[in-house]
């Protein structure tokens, strides 16, 4: 029997049910860049890891971070955590504490005993990296996962530069600091303490090595010129942090003054309080919000009894005293003297006016161009002799931990290629995912978990560390509270909300994709995505 012909045609293929042929814009799928990653200065898949955080398998997450950055403990302690301040979650209630979540995944490595795999295959290239701050680490590290042998020469008797010789125990305490650093030297990274680099290019020549990172710290002090009594007791806040390495602790009186307005600053005051300081005063000359420290560490030491003195400058150190003249800004917002003096008792003054770099190695090398106390490197990150690249804070850059860290991945990946006779270039960035993309309506409230602090005695009169870390049912909340900003995490809304059933799940962990014979191009789908990862595009003509 002959059917009607209305029906003779199978329903599917119907040309009157493809509804997307009148289409002006259709629906896609996209990868935005979230704003996390983009701040990170390490270069971090924030978000990636923590998609392995929040389903539970942290070994995964740490795995993920770590192909980044090989010192998540370490950096989930001093890291200044830009990413949180882009987090569009704090325009919704506050910043999911990714910083938090990376310290608990640093920690559990170390409980767990995780380590680095070795190399599946050795290059034969020989790779000096001068300096085992964080930098030098980090490029070691990456280097040696890509097969070259890695040699670390540090001047001082341990590693961790920076790290260990500026930022204070009760803030990154030294055995999480040496348990990632002996984890990358667990990969076959060959370390020599107490070996200065006096001239880089014999050095390379006498070693036979085909590549360097130069890495060496800022760990001289800048000075300044302050007229002083012979007996008057001046000075270094490096030097006075370095030596609390040692066993014989810095005697520095009862009433100590710090001379600056950066976090070594900060650092120096709140160590004096530790060693038994009555008083420890800041002197700096600009006002709290011109300071360079982070705003969160000069409240620690506030809270901690430190004393500041805004607007003020050293004029002259005595014996037991100095006298400080008061500032005031002007109509640009400058300080400038006003005539005006105070005296303080002060059985020491310690400057934190900044550091410099020691470039004696570099003595000799053709072809390098220097600026304000550094050397200059190309977007390769190589100075202008071939084959010698430098980083962290031999370059101009900010000088912090992720910095470096970020600056030594980046080095190696140019090592890399220039070894191989090719050129690094940088992936193309996708387009951001800023909080007016997202659709927050469908984001439950969930406040941000809080690390604990030491309590207030404890934390005047010890070296313990100040602030805990969290537990892994608190990590597991806060992991959960990333939006995925720009990226799908397969919610089902655009499934659910399409009229036209235009939208295909291709299964779990695939995500999805558009029929466009169906889809009318309504814009639904984007209306209701809550994390911003589709986009309507014109049609092509």
């Amino acid at each position: 029997m002959t059917k009607p012909f209305a029906i003779t045609l199978n329903v599917g293929s119907s040309l009157a049910n493809k509804t997307g042929s009148w289409r002006t814009y259709r629906p896609e799928y996209i990868k935005r860049m979230p704003p996390c990653n983009n701040a990170c200065p390490a270069g971090e898949d924030t978000q990636g890891w923590l998609y392995h955080a929040e389903s539970g398998d942290y070994e995964a997450a740490w795995r993920h971070l770590t192909q980044d950055n090989p010192m998540p403990a370490v950096m989930g302690r001093v890291c200044y955590h830009p990413c949180e301040g882009a987090c569009n979650r704090g325009q919704l209630d506050s910043a999911v504490g990714i910083n938090s979540v990376e310290r608990f995944l640093g920690d559990e490595a170390i409980k767990l005993g995780w380590k680095f795999d070795k190399p599946a295959k050795e290059t034969g290239k020989r790779i000096l990296v001068v300096g085992a701050g964080p930098s030098g680490l980090s490029a070691a590290y990456q280097l040696r996962r890509m097969g070259h042998q890695v040699v670390i020469f540090e001047a001082g008797p341990l590693a961790g530069g920076m790290m260990r010789f500026g930022i204070p125990k009760y803030r990154l305490p030294r055995e999480v600091l040496e348990a990632e650093v002996q984890r990358i030297v667990d990969t076959g990274v060959e370390l020599r303490l107490n070996t200065k680099v006096d001239s880089i290019l014999d050095t390379m020549k006498e070693e036979k090595f085909d590549a360097s990172f130069l890495a060496v710290g800022a760990h001289i002090a800048k000075r300044t010129a302050i007229p002083a009594a012979e007996s008057a007791k001046i000075l270094d806040a490096v030097s006075v942090l370095r030596s609390m390495e040692g066993e014989d602790k810095p005697l520095l009186g009862r009433r100590v003054v710090v001379y600056g307005g950066g976090n070594t600053a900060i650092d120096m005051a709140r160590t004096a309080k530790r060693l038994g300081a009555e008083e420890a005063i800041i002197v700096y000359r600009r006002t709290r919000d011109k300071m360079p420290a982070h705003d969160f560490e000069v409240e620690e030491a506030l809270q901690e009894g430190v004393l500041m003195r805004w607007l003020s400058t050293i004029k002259h150190v005595g014996e037991g005293a100095i006298q400080v003249e008061k500032m005031e800004l002007d109509e640009h917002g400058k300080p400038v003297p006003t005539g005006e003096f105070d005296t303080l008792e002060a059985d020491s003054v310690i400057l934190a006016l900044g550091q410099d770099v020691d470039l004696g190695l570099l003595n000799g090398v053709p072809d390098l161009t220097f600026e304000d106390g550094v050397v200059k490197v190309g977007d390769n990150m190589m100075t202008g002799h071939a084959g010698i690249f430098a980083g962290g804070d031999m370059v101009p850059s900010d000088r912090t931990v992720t910095v470096g860290i970020g600056h030594g991945k980046l080095a190696a990946r140019h090592i890399n290629a220039w070894l191989n006779g090719t050129t690094y270039i940088k992936p193309p960035k996708a387009e951001l995912a800023n909080y007016e993309k997202l659709n927050p309506w469908y984001y439950t409230d969930a406040d941000k978990t809080v690390r604990p602090m030491l309590d207030i005695i404890r934390r005047q009169s010890t070296f313990d560390e100040v602030q805990g870390g969290l537990h892994e049912d608190n990590a597991l909340f806060e992991a959960r509270r990333c939006l995925s900003c720009g990226n799908c995490f397969e919610c089902d809304n655009c499934y659910g909300v399409c009229p036209d059933n235009a939208v295909i799940k291709l299964g779990a962990g695939k995500g999805f994709e558009f029929n466009y014979d169906y889809c009318k191009g309504c814009g639904v789908c984007v209306e209701e995505c809550p994390c911003g990862a589709i986009k309507m595009e014109a049609e092509s003509t």
